[in-house]
This record gives C-alpha cells, sequence and structure tokens, in this order.
C-alpha cells in the first residue's frame, strides 16, 4: 500500500515491518507502550512536528535520523549528543557544522512537555523522530520501544573514537559496529540510510583528486559522477559545500542507494567500499548491497530491525539518568 502525509509529487512505497518479527532485540526494560498512560498523544505530538520541519526542508529526515545513530554510538541511546556545554558530543569532529535539527528538538520536546510534562524523555523522542523521518521521506513503519532515560554526561572523546568515518576502511567499521553489539547485516542495512540527505566536499573530496596519497582520484567513482563532483568541490572550495547522497531521489527513502554503489556513484568512501572492495568480498557486504539493490522488501526489513537493534544500544532505565526538562542541559 502507499502513504503520503505530505502531499508529495511521487509515490511512497510503505512496507509495515511486523513488529514480532523483531521482539528478540527488545530489551525487557522498554515497551511500545510506554507511554500509553503517561502521554497518550505522544507519537501523534512528535509525528505533527517532524512532518512540519520536513515540509519546510525535505533534508531534515536525513538529519534527523542521523542524530538518532550518532547518538547510539556514543554512550547509548541516551541523548548525550543533545547536550551543550564544554566538552559536548556536537563539537567532536564527526559532528562539528555537521549535526543538525536541533532546533527541530527543542520543538518537540516543548509541544511534548506542553502536553505531558516531565514524562518523556529526550532519547525516546530522538527514536520516534527517527522513525517518523524515514516514514515521511517514503521508508518503512515500524513500532518504536521507548522507556529510555536521558544521559547526565556529554562523552566528546567517546563521539570521536567510537563514530565511523567517512574515510575508514571497511574492517574498521565493522569493528565500530561490533562494540555496540551490530553485526555486518546492520553495517550496510543501516548505511542504506544514505538513499536520503546530503553530505559536505569535505567528506568526500579526497575520492576527486588525491585518494589515499595516490596524486590520482579513486578509481572506483564512476567518471561522470567525478566530473560532476570536480565542478562542485574544487580543491580552492569552501568543504562545507554540499551534495545528494543520492542525486535522482535524494529525499525518497528507497534502495536505489545500492545500486548506486554497483554502479560505482557512491558519494562517500565509506559507502562504496561496501561493494568495490576486497573485504566487501570477504565479508559479505557486497552480496548485501547486491540483494537489497535487487529486493527492496529485504531493505526495508532489514533496516527497521537494525534501526530497532540500534535503538536498543545500552539504554538507561529505571531510575538511571533522568527525564530532562530541556534537552540541551541537565536538570538544575
Amino acid at each position: 500500500m502507499t502513504r503520503s502525509p505530505i502531499n508529495f509529487s511521487r509515490r511512497y512505497s510503505l512496507v509495515l515491518i511486523p513488529f514480532f518479527a523483531f521482539c528478540f532485540v527488545a530489551k525487557a526494560q522498554l515497551s511500545t507502550d510506554f507511554y500509553k498512560a503517561t502521554c497518550p498523544d505522544l507519537f501523534k505530538i512528535v509525528r505533527r512536528e517532524v512532518q512540519n520541519a520536513v515540509k519546510s526542508e525535505m533534508r531534515m529526515a536525513a538529519s534527523l535520523l542521523r542524530l538518532h545513530f550518532h547518538d547510539c554510538f556514543v554512550n547509548g541511546c541516551d541523548a548525550s549528543l543533545l547536550l551543550d556545554g564544554t566538552g559536548s558530543e556536537k563539537d567532536a569532529g564527526p559532528n562539528l557544522n555537521s549535526a543538525r535539527g536541533f532546533e527541530v528538538v527543542d520543538r518537540i520536546k516543548s509541544s511534548v512537555e506542553s502536553s505531558c510534562s516531565g514524562v518523556v524523555s529526550c532519547a525516546d523522542i530522538l527514536a520516534i523522530a527517527a522513525r517518523d523521518s524515514v516514514l515521511l521521506s517514503g521508508g518503512s513503519l515500524w513500532k518504536v520501544l521507548l522507556g529510555r532515560r536521558d544521559g547526565l554526561v556529554a562523552n566528546q572523546t567517546g563521539a570521536n573514537r567510537a563514530l565511523p568515518a567517512p574515510f575508514e576502511a571497511l574492517d574498521s567499521i565493522i569493528s565500530k559496529f561490533a562494540a555496540v553489539g551490530l553485526n555486518v547485516n546492520d553495517v550496510v542495512s543501516l548505511s542504506g540510510a544514505h538513499t536520503i540527505g546530503l553530505a559536505r566536499c569535505g567528506t568526500f573530496r579526497d575520492r576527486l583528486f588525491n585518494f589515499s596519497g595516490t596524486g590520482a582520484p579513486d578509481i572506483t567513482l564512476e567518471q561522470s559522477m567525478l566530473t560532476d563532483l570536480q565542478h562542485l568541490c574544487p580543491l580552492t572550495a569552501d568543504g562545507s559545500i554540499t551534495a545528494p547522497f543520492d542525486g535522482k531521489s535524494a529525499d525518497l527513502f528507497d534502495n536505489h542507494y545500492f545500486q548506486n554503489l554497483i554502479n560505482g556513484k557512491g558519494l562517500i568512501s565509506s559507502d562504496q567500499i561496501l561493494f568495490s572492495s576486497d573485504a566487501a568480498v570477504t565479508t559479505g557486504t557486497k552480496s548485501l548491497v547486491q540483494s537489497y539493490n535487487s529486493n527492496i522488501n529485504r531493505f526495508f526489513a532489514d533496516f527497521a530491525n537494525s534501526m530497532i537493534k540500534m535503538g536498543n544500544i545500552s539504554p538507561l532505565t529505571g531510575s538511571a539518568g533522568e527525564i530532562r526538562k530541556n534537552c540541551r542541559a541537565v536538570n538544575a
């Protein structure tokens, strides 16, 4: 079936993911109905605010999805990424001048607080907003497990160490995923989030001129795309100029990203190596890319499964942490 919460000009395929298929990853402390009695309108509120944000800027869907990813890989899914101040994860290399959407999270939190004050964590808001961002971009729908609490400290050092970088080798990326309990299947399915969004020139310009110190471009980059990117991102240009991960459907959550990899049109190195590197064969990422390219329903199902697994990385529950009043600061 199709659903179009926003008046898109294209048809967006929606795959409903049966929740029972993912029960094995659930933490006992988290549940889909955690706020059923204490904040019954939570999902409506978050959906409305995310929809408004995406209407204003389609790129925001990718930005909100990325916030959840970058939060969960550091200290677990505890909204530590949202904290301002000295040592903020926002100032870590992978996030500085890159992570965005914090103002949208602020608006969601404000609306939620108006309905049910002091009840819903910022960590849970990130998880719901990420799911809704995928859905509103045409992707799959899954039930979000809830009950996380918010962390009390940021971990800038951890963010610099734990988050995969666009220049890293595949073995290193797989190791970083494994460190938080995710496997090779999760590496490839979650990388498929790059079917939407933009990347800064600074994250891929090395591929265009002097790849890995060779003095030449990355040979795995398709020639016409290489030429276009060299014009967009010359060596003298501002590294903050952006290009779409998927030039043909930058705002649509589909499986075209995997076709791009097969055609040598992955934008950043850490994407293209999933198909083109020697390690792609030995680790199995190449066969997964091929499978997701030929079967969008498998990609949608595996992506939802991986998102649920990622959302269960070391959550704070019970009396641990707190429910922040302001996502940017711990409670006084």
